[in-house]
């Protein structure tokens, strides 16, 4: 560092104040920890003590998971007619929830054919209407707008894509596990009547 001083914090985020560098070096070796210059732009600039190789592993770790859940995270698309009917709207409904609670995003399209163009409120209303009915596993990242012939709003997951698969992972787990116990119960109860048939055959016999 080619200044005088800097404003120095601590390790824990603590203020300590404005020191000279060589103070500040100082403490960083008392401590066993590197003095990182955090905001060069500053007047005085800003620098931490802090153990720099850890920093930047966990740096490294916090990038690598947001690359990770970004990657992870798909756009699916569902498209809807403005006079749907009752079963086709619960059905794409359904398939709505099932990838709102994949984790993954979702954009609703409804497709304005002939006249229906002049009625955009019928489109608003029906997206509004769906994003209301799915809150319970969606937030509205991006309110209906139309282009063209098109309207669309965006539904986002409330759980994000890595935890909405460990849920699913122990859903999986607690119905193989149910599944398990019901199969031995059977099991257990068709041996016990195999056992009382056989007693009962055993005492027809004496």
């Amino acid at each position: 560092m080619r200044v005088p001083k800097v404003r120095l914090v601590g390790p824990q985020g603590e203020q300590v104040g404005i020191v000279r560098v060589e103070d500040a070096l100082r403490l960083a070796q008392e401590a066993d920890l590197d003095l990182v210059e955090v905001a060069p732009n500053s007047q005085p600039p800003v620098a931490k003590l802090m153990d720099y190789g850890k920093f930047k592993y966990e740096a490294a770790v916090k990038a690598r998971e947001a690359r990770r859940n970004q990657a992870n995270t798909e756009i699916k698309e569902m498209r809807f007619r403005l006079k749907i009917d009752e079963h086709d709207y619960e059905t794409k409904k359904g398939h709505v929830v099932r990838f709102l609670k994949g984790g993954d995003k979702v954009k609703i399209t409804i497709m304005f054919r002939g006249r229906e163009q002049s009625r955009p409120e019928m489109g608003r209303r029906l997206l509004l209407k769906l994003a209301e009915e799915v809150q319970e596993f969606a937030v509205v990242e991006n309110m209906p707008s139309q282009e063209g012939r098109n309207m669309s709003l965006v539904l986002g997951p409330l759980k994000k894509k890595a935890e909405a698969r460990d849920e699913q992972r122990k859903e999986r787990e607690a119905r193989k596990a149910a599944q398990d116990a019901e199969r031995t119960e059977r099991e257990a109860a068709k041996s016990s009547t195999k056992a009382e048939a056989s007693d009962a055959a055993a005492a027809d016999e004496d």
